[in-house]
């Protein structure tokens, strides 16, 4: 009896609505089946929490639907005062074990990812702080909600008490005036004023710089005394960039032959007075260094603040035995996720200004006589070198190939080529016209899947099936993917199912968790570079001892970027 009391009280207190209790109680148990990544219990806690508020407003909106035009024409409604009890009371106990019972499934779940990613597992006592997150910030959007609920009410009484507004009239102005003053707040206050602020920080790590990254000496690299562009000027990023890199003696350690000093020319915000003097600079930097004297250039557009992935970069070097040139620039002061939700459009911007203003002096040079001229991109790289092309013909009459890493989903030209695949294959790893000029891969042995011809200049997108970056969309709320309705492959769990709103939310989650996973799987792509890399630029006389030299080499220099002393 007393449990029966104590539920009826906790209920009165929090107003819990019980339909809307119970569709938030089916949205948290979806939350708590498996997405792309593992999720530890804070990440499960925020997700559950968001998915069940969601939830709740859906139930409590069809129970008052119901109520005003449905349920008043039912013979038997409202039912008997004992049913009704009864439901009170053990409707929340069902909800309270559904959760319970289901959060034991999600830690199996969660396990089973653990183990095909090579991740610890999470504990079932452990994982028990999840709802108790979820419970937590269910009642603080629920509560926030109906605040806000109250100041219409409490509006639409004022706007007709002092103003002779009709009372459906007043509810319908002070409602668009709470939707306006909510948008203005978020949009004008929370949005803008956190991007402000985001920028404002950043720029301050921008002057930072990296323990271990020490100005460069050697003329080859941006930021040594000989360069056109200061060191302090060049950004936390491109202060790491330029200090690293494999030197021409550890190359031919590594090679077994004589190699050239690699060269890294780079720009940062402050190296230049405005984005076309910091183009400018770039190219005249190329042309101090002798880039365009060597066998391979490669066009770097970066993420936000300017990142280029070491491994990438070892990776060019060791395979043109340093001679090659590697050129990037910084577009903005705001880390690649912030970068994607407030400056896409300034990201595609960048990365066509520096494919075209390095392209244009290159077509300068003898034809005979200019390097190889490549593009890599990855994460939000990808849509700032997407940004430098309007088709694959623009692509194959500017350079001589191009690798693309864990492109985002919103990516224009990624996207219309996987719309338009070839009939019966798979949205994870498309077929575009047979492979012919661009394909697609999720892994090393995905490259070679197709025996077919493949044109060059080629271009190729490299794409893990577990990479929330790739496969995040909005969309997702309230459309099942195609991906999904595909085999897992070896990279998915093959339990994830897409359930309406949740499965958005859960994806959301794994893109904070996008890189923290081992190499093969989400935004980590690890040395399956190398194997894009050989198959895009087809370095004469390659063979796979080769391959697996240069891999070996990488993964000893893994998590050393080799600064210069």
């Amino acid at each position: 009896m007393w449990l029966g009391s104590a539920v009826t009280r906790i209920m009165r207190v929090l107003r819990v609505d019980q339909p809307g209790l119970v569709v938030g109680t089916v949205f948290y148990t979806w939350s708590l089946t498996p997405s792309l990544l593992p999720r530890n219990w804070a990440f499960q806690g925020l997700i559950g929490g968001i998915t069940a508020a969601i939830g709740y407003g859906f139930g409590a909106l069809l129970a008052l639907i119901a109520q005003r035009w449905l349920l008043p024409n039912v013979s038997w409604w409202p039912p008997p005062i004992r049913l009704r009890r009864i439901i009170r009371i053990g409707v929340p106990l069902l909800c309270l074990a559904l959760w319970l019972v289901t959060l034991h499934f999600a830690v199996g779940w969660q396990g089973e990812l653990a183990a095909l990613m090579g991740t610890e597992a999470p504990s079932y006592l452990g994982y028990l702080r999840a709802p108790v997150i979820s419970a937590a910030l269910a009642v603080a959007i629920i509560g926030t909600f109906r605040i806000l609920r109250d100041l219409v009410g409490y509006l639409a009484r004022a706007l007709n008490r002092f103003f002779r507004i009709p009372k459906r009239v007043a509810g319908v102005v002070s409602l668009l005036l709470m939707l306006i003053a909510v948008y203005t707040v978020i949009d004008g206050i929370a949005i803008r004023g956190s991007y402000a602020a985001m920028n404002a920080i950043f720029s301050v790590e921008n002057d930072q710089t990296r323990d271990g990254a020490v100005q460069p000496t050697l003329p080859e690299k941006s930021g040594s005394p000989e360069s056109l562009a200061r060191w302090d000027t060049l950004g936390f990023e491109g202060r790491n960039f330029v200090s690293g890199g494999i030197h021409a003696d550890r190359l031919a350690e590594f090679n077994g032959r004589p190699a050239k000093e690699p060269i890294r020319v780079y720009a940062g915000l402050e190296s230049a007075d405005g984005v076309d003097a910091q183009m400018t600079l770039l190219v005249d930097e190329l042309e101090r260094t002798g880039a365009f004297d060597r066998s391979t250039l490669v066009i770097i557009p970066t993420t936000g603040t300017g990142w280029v992935n070491p491994t990438a970069a070892q990776t060019f070097e060791l395979v043109a035995n340093g001679d090659s040139a590697l050129v990037a620039a910084q577009y903005s002061y705001l880390p690649s996720w912030v970068s994607f939700l407030a400056d896409r459009e300034k990201a595609a911007d960048a990365g066509r200004r520096l494919v075209d203003a390095v392209h244009r002096r290159w077509l300068t040079k003898p034809e005979g006589h200019r390097p190889k001229l490549f593009v890599y991109g990855e994460s939000l790289g990808t849509q700032a070198g997407e940004g430098a092309f309007n088709d694959l013909n623009d692509i194959r009459s500017t350079v001589d190939g191009v690798l693309w890493v864990g492109p985002p989903n919103s990516n224009r030209l990624w996207n219309a080529l996987v719309q338009r695949r070839d009939p019966g294959t798979p949205e994870a790893e498309p077929t575009y016209a047979n492979g012919l000029v661009v394909r697609f891969a999720n892994d090393a042995a995905g490259i070679k899947r197709n025996p077919d011809e493949w044109m060059s200049p080629r271009v190729l997108y490299i794409q893990h099936r577990s990479d929330p970056v790739v496969w995040w969309s909005p969309d997702l709320l309230f459309s099942k993917p195609g991906w999904l309705s595909e085999p897992a492959g070896a990279d998915r769990a093959p339990a994830v199912r897409w359930y309406p709103i949740v499965t958005f939310w859960q994806v959301s989650a794994d893109l904070g968790n996008a890189a923290g996973v081992p190499d093969g799987h989400g935004h980590n792509y690890g040395t399956v570079i190398l194997d894009g890399w050989i198959a895009v630029t087809q370095p004469a006389g390659w063979t796979d001892a080769d391959t697996a030299r240069v891999r070996q080499a990488l993964e000893a220099l893994r998590g050393h970027d080799g600064p210069e002393k």
